[in-house]
C-alpha cells in the first residue's frame, strides 16, 4: 500500500483488509510524507494485531508510481502473492483468497498477474455502477496499448514481482501497473482477467486515476489521447521494454518491433504495421480511436 494525505477514507480500506476471509497476510505500506493523521491510523492500525504484519517505511517523495517501485525493489518483502493497494478503496472480502486461487492454478515460475472490474463508489460510498467488463483475451498485444484493470485490483504472484525486480524498479514507464501487465505478458507470463468486482473503487476529486465510464471521462480520455499523452506514454513504455528485450519472448518482440515502426512511419505505411503488430484494444469504440490515433501519428 502507498499512502499520502490519506486519513479520510484510509480507515474503510484497512479495515475491508481485516475482513478478508483469506488471513494470512501481511501489510506493506511506504508513506510518502504526508502531513495529517494517515501515520496514527496507520499505528493504530498495526497495535490492534498481536503479530507484526504491519510494515511502514518512508516512500521516496517523487509521486505515486514510484512509491509503489520503491515497495517492489524491498528483497526483505516475500510473499507467494502480492496486491497493489490504494489507500481510499474498500476490498471485497474475497479478494485476496479469489485472487490466490486463481494464481494458484498456474505452472509453477510462470510469472502470473490477475485483476479485476470494479464497483464504482462516490465519496460517500454510495454505489455509481461497475467499470466495462471485457470480454478479450489478455495479452501482450494488449498491453501495448491498453492497461486493461486498474492497479489496485491487480495481484501477482511471486514469480512476476521477481521478474519486475529483476528488469529493474528504476525503469522509466508510464505507470506501475501498465507497466506490470507489459512485462509480465510479454515475457511469456500469463494475465488473469476476473470480471468479479473485487473492489469497491472510489471516484472522488483527489483520485490520480478514476475509471472513465461517463461520458464527460471517456472524452477527456479521448482528448487525452490527441494532445499527446497517449504517444508519451507509449515512448516511455516502448523504450524501456527495449531495455528489457533479454526478457520478452521472441514474439513479444516481434509485435513490439511492428508497434513501434506503427509509431514512426509514414502515413500510409502506419495502418500496414499497426496490423502485423496484432495490437487490440478491449473495446470496439477503444479499438476505433487507436486507429484514429495512428492515421494522426498519436501513439
Amino acid at each position: 500500500m502507498c499512502t499520502y494525505n490519506g486519513e479520510k477514507y484510509l480507515s474503510q480500506q484497512l479495515e475491508s483488509m481485516r475482513a478478508q476471509t483469506h488471513s494470512n497476510w501481511t501489510l506493506h505500506v511506504s508513506d510518502d510524507g504526508s502531513k495529517d493523521g494517515s501515520l496514527a491510523i496507520l499505528r493504530a492500525f498495526a497495535a490492534s494485531f498481536d503479530d507484526n504484519r504491519v510494515q511502514v517505511y518512508e516512500g521516496p517523495r517523487q509521486g505515486f508510481s514510484r512509491n509503489f517501485f520503491s515497495l517492489i525493489a524491498r528483497a526483505e518483502i516475500q510473499a507467494d502473492c502480492y496486491a497493489f493497494c490504494d489507500q481510499d478503496d474498500e476490498w471485497d472480502t474475497g479478494k485476496l483468497a479469489r485472487a490466490t486461487q486463481a494464481l494458484g492454478g498456474l505452472q509453477a515460475g510462470l510469472p502470473g498477474l490477475y485483476g479485476t472490474s470494479s464497483e464504482l463508489i462516490r465519496a460517500s460510498g454510495d454505489r455509481i455502477g461497475r467499470s466495462r467488463i471485457f470480454h478479450k483475451k489478455p495479452g501482450f498485444a494488449n498491453a501495448l496499448v491498453q492497461n486493461m484493470t486498474t492497479g489496485n485490483t491487480m495481484v501477482l504472484n511471486h514469480a512476476a514481482v521477481d521478474l519486475m525486480r529483476r528488469a529493474g524498479t528504476d525503469v522509466e514507464v508510464s505507470a506501475h501497473d501498465w507497466w506490470a501487465y507489459l512485462l509480465i505478458t510479454g515475457n511469456g507470463g500469463t494475465m488473469i482477467y476476473d470480471p468479479y468486482p473485487t473492489i469497491r473503487y472510489r471516484q472522488h476529486g483527489s483520485n490520480l486515476y478514476g475509471e472513465n465510464i461517463s461520458l464527460r471521462a471517456k472524452w477527456a480520455r479521448v482528448s487525452k489521447l490527441f494532445k499527446g499523452d497517449f504517444k508519451t506514454w507509449n515512448a516511455l513504455n516502448v523504450a524501456a521494454l527495449r531495455k528489457c528485450a533479454h526478457m520478452l519472448t521472441q514474439q513479444s518482440l516481434h509485435r513490439l518491433d511492428m508497434f513501434d515502426r506503427a509509431r514512426r512511419a509514414s502515413l500510409l505505411s502506419r495502418p500496414v504495421y499497426l496490423l502485423r503488430s496484432g495490437v487490440y484494444r478491449q473495446t470496439w469504440d477503444g479499438q476505433l480511436a487507436l486507429i484514429i490515433a495512428t492515421f494522426a501519428k498519436r501513439i
